[in-house]
């Protein structure tokens, strides 16, 4: 675990690559894998959760919003629950939405065995159904791989990557979170 001191003018300091650090920085070890802890380099104090937080605000704000308000808004409407609850309330959407999508490809692929549909007629129609109504694109096989992204970029339809790269922002901040938790339940 990489630690980070926090000095008393706020600048962070990555004890391991023994240098000062941004926040962006910070992010970006975080979506490499590394797990940090932040302490205050005076009293000691776990200053993680904060980070993490700032990290998020840091993020957002550089960037068109990528969490959504319904998302950060029920992290506020929690700040009283479990983190059990939390997680619950925070992955029904995504569920919802991945079991839609997989509840459009069972009835397709059905439609397809069945013979009611052509393969390629099934895979576009599953691209027209999950864009929501947008106007429909060429199937991936008629397009290159690049091409299909930037297609879907300039959308702005989000990418697994994307939906990974939220995945693991919310886990980030559940596991912040979960720290916050274990640190006010301690009898200071």
């Amino acid at each position: 675990m990489r630690v980070i001191k926090r000095y008393p003018n706020r600048k962070l300091y990555d004890t391991e690559g023994k240098q000062y650090i941004s926040l962006e920085r910070i992010a970006g070890l975080i979506r490499e894998g590394e797990d940090i802890h932040v302490v205050d380099n005076a009293t000691h104090e776990d200053l993680t959760t904060v980070t993490l937080t700032q990290v998020i605000f840091d993020q957002e704000k550089r960037q068109d919003s990528e969490l959504p308000p319904t998302l950060l808004t029920a992290l506020i409407r929690a700040s009283g629950d479990t983190l059990s609850t939390l997680r619950h309330t925070l992955a029904s959407p995504l569920d919802w939405l991945h079991q839609v999508d997989e509840e459009i490809d069972r009835r397709l692929q059905a439609l397809i065995r069945r013979g009611e549909l052509a393969e390629e007629d099934g895979r576009r129609l599953r691209e027209q159904l999950l864009t929501r109504g947008r106007r429909a694109v060429p199937s991936a096989a008629q397009l290159g791989e690049s091409e299909m992204a930037r297609l879907l970029v300039a959308r702005g339809t989000p990418t697994r990557q994307d939906f990974a790269q939220l995945e693991a922002r919310l886990d980030a901040l559940l596991e912040a979170l979960d720290q916050l938790e274990k640190s006010t339940s301690k009898p200071r």
